[in-house]
């Protein structure tokens, strides 16, 4: 799925070569400008100034649609829209991450009910509203493989994965795996150690052979990653290291082994996960927690942690609830089976919704005739909320990333945000991005 910003490509209106100033199309005090895409990409802009005009040239977009003008505002950089009088328009072309989706199953003795309407909605209710959106997704099960009905085993058939429509009746010795979108590590998952079979099995091999590394192999490195729980139970006394998680149903336990597992992951692949500053993935739980008003509506990540619970609950999860509230993942109760299609519809759309925007993009094309000085770029970031513009500075490469900043790949020919900043920029669904440079004629870099 592809979300277009508008990038404004700014000219300076003069720049000095040998002691004289030399115009860029200039002639004029007032200057105005349009463009216009077509769908496929293709985007074009004029602009004219005064007595004098300059054609801009084109640039690829994404999908098309109407490109509009915005006043980068003053900043550090120096460039601004009125000091340009060659003005081009591009659409950014920035690309969603693909995201890896990971379900984790309780398999305990309680658990039949629930696991048979996770298979009932998994295909319909969340892996096609995830297809029809265009996002680039793939889900990894953990949990283990067989009959809901005769060992609260999890059998997920086509078009997810590789088994076809009814071939779970009865299951398959092995899970079948649909390379590219679906993948299912089979192992145990008791009533409390979900956090922590997590942790443990990310490079432990798969014992159907499918990931001799562990299911870290089916995760893509550029991809943000989602967490999904279903559990009607609490995080028990359970370590991998000197580390043990324990929520005891209650507020400050819950919290704690929820800090404690961010950590854990964390570390665990930095790559993957991200860091503490900028985490790479949301965690969702569907747990034995109370039902919201009205009993379908999620409980918001901004909801506190909560030890009331579903009628049929063993604990209410305070740790997983805590989890989603620090990654900003919805929370459900896991209870009535009969509103999983709500569910599952819900994470979804949130699933959706949430998918970040990468933080590299290629630098736009200058007017015709002209090459961009690299030396001058300045991205502009406006905020969704309407506060002040903010120009992110260009740095030399990525080691030499600060807050505020980015840097510029020449070989790849892309814009990089560096990690604060992309971490600011991502989760702005509204923020606009332009790009400000001067244009040297003919020039080289």
């Amino acid at each position: 799925m592809r979300t277009k910003r508008t990038i404004f490509l700014c000219a300076f209106a003069a720049f000095s070569l040998g002691g004289a100033a030399l115009g860029v199309g200039c002639s004029g005090d007032n200057s105005s400008a349009s463009g216009s895409a077509n769908t496929g990409g293709n985007s074009s802009g004029t602009s004219q100034g005064g007595g004098g005009n300059g054609q801009g040239g084109s640039g690829n977009g994404g999908e098309g649609g109407d490109i509009t003008f915005f006043d980068a505002g003053p900043g550090d950089g120096g460039l601004t829209e009125d000091s340009a009088c060659v003005s081009q328009s591009s659409e950014a072309t920035l690309v969603k991450k693909p995201v890896d989706i990971i379900i984790v199953i309780d398999n305990s003795g309680s658990m039949s009910e629930e696991i048979i309407g996770v298979q009932n909605n998994i295909n319909q209710n969340f892996a096609q509203i995830i297809e029809n959106s265009g996002l680039d997704y793939r889900v990894i099960m953990i949990s283990t493989h067989g009959s809901a009905s005769n060992g609260q085993s999890v059998c997920i058939e086509a078009p997810l994965s590789g088994i076809p429509a009814g071939g779970c009746m009865p299951p398959p010795a092995k899970p079948v795996n649909n390379p590219g979108k679906f993948y299912h590590y089979s192992t145990e998952i008791g009533s409390h150690n979900s956090l922590c079979k997590i942790l443990q099995t990310f490079n432990v091999a798969d014992p159907n052979g499918g990931a001799p590394t562990g299911w870290q192999e089916w995760l893509r490195p550029d991809s943000f990653k989602t967490f999904i729980e279903l559990t009607d139970d609490g995080v028990g006394a359970c370590t991998v290291g000197n580390v043990s998680f324990d929520d005891n149903d209650n507020v400050n336990d819950g919290t704690t082994s929820a800090a404690k597992f961010d950590t854990a992951l964390l570390a665990l692949s930095p790559d993957n996960f991200g860091t503490a500053e900028a985490r790479n993935y949301r965690f969702y739980s569907i747990v034995a927690m109370k039902y919201n008003d009205p009993a379908t509506k999620p409980w918001e990540p901004s909801d506190p942690v909560t030890t009331g619970t579903c009628p049929t609950a063993s604990g209410p999860g305070t740790g997983y609830q805590a989890l989603s509230n620090l990654t900003g993942g919805l929370k459900f109760p896991l209870c009535d089976t009969t509103s999983y299609d709500v569910v599952f519809k819900a994470i979804a759309d949130g699933v959706v919704a949430g998918a970040q925007v990468a933080c590299e993009f290629g630098i736009p094309d200058p007017p015709e005739g002209t090459t961009v000085d690299l030396n001058s770029v300045v991205v502009d970031y406006k905020p969704g909320d309407m506060s002040p513009n903010k120009q992110f500075k260009q740095v030399a490469d990525a080691a030499a990333c600060a807050a505020e900043s980015f840097y510029i790949d020449k070989n790849a020919n892309q814009i990089i945000l560096c990690p604060d900043t992309c971490g600011v920029v991502k989760n702005d669904a509204a923020a606009k991005i332009a790009v400000l440079f001067a244009c040297d004629p003919g020039g080289a870099n």
